[in-house]
């Protein structure tokens, strides 16, 4: 964590020593010497060790960071009136967010090497915000213990979001459709019929 020092910096100069440090990561953590990322971010090493313990502590930060942005990214669910405005909300989010790593490769390159992959309660506020409504508007299945629905549903939008960020990484084209298809399946309700067990 890095020192209240860093937090008392100007918005602009904290967002540069971090922009710095991102680019050099997302070449690879191993490949980015600290020495060299405090210099490129035009501080000294005895200035650098007022505001970081080290570079893991500034690679936390960066993180930290990094998960802030992406959280402003995809925003607050907004409730819904509708199932049709909850699939319309839903594939809004991902669009943004595909923008987002398009647009900020150094992001989509740190995702690729796992920067982002811890949980955090503004996502755990999404998941259920988006859950409950979902069930409301009978997109979802109501049938299901909420925090088991919650774990799977976070499980397979962690794997799609592998698939995506993997297709991406490699500069091929994802279809989407195999994501969707999975949600649908995981939030539907059994239909009953003919050769159906009770």
């Amino acid at each position: 964590m890095p020192s209240p020092r860093f937090g008392r910096l100007p918005e602009e100069r904290r967002a540069r020593i971090l922009g710095v440090a991102r680019s050099h990561l997302a070449r690879g953590a191993d490949l980015a010497p600290y020495n060299l990322i405090i210099a490129d971010a035009g501080i000294s090493k005895t200035t650098a060790y007022l505001y970081f313990d080290g570079k893991g502590d500034l690679i936390a930060e960066v993180q930290r960071d990094l998960a802030e942005r992406l959280s402003a990214v995809i925003g607050s669910w907004r409730p819904v009136r509708s199932v049709r405005t909850f699939w319309a909300q839903l594939r809004a989010t991902s669009d943004a967010l595909h923008r987002h790593l398009v647009e900020h490769p150094d992001d989509l390159a740190l995702l690729g090497q796992g920067f982002g992959e811890s949980d955090t309660k503004d996502s755990d506020a999404w998941f259920v915000a988006m859950l409950e409504d979902g069930v409301l508007h009978g997109v979802i299945r109501g049938d299901i213990d909420s925090g088991l629905l919650l774990a799977a549903t976070r499980a397979v939008f962690r794997e799609a979001d592998k698939y995506v960020l993997a297709g991406l990484l490699r500069g091929s084209p994802i279809d989407p459709k195999p994501v969707w298809e999975l949600l649908r399946g995981l939030w539907s309700a059994p239909v009953r019929g003919r050769g159906a067990r009770t």
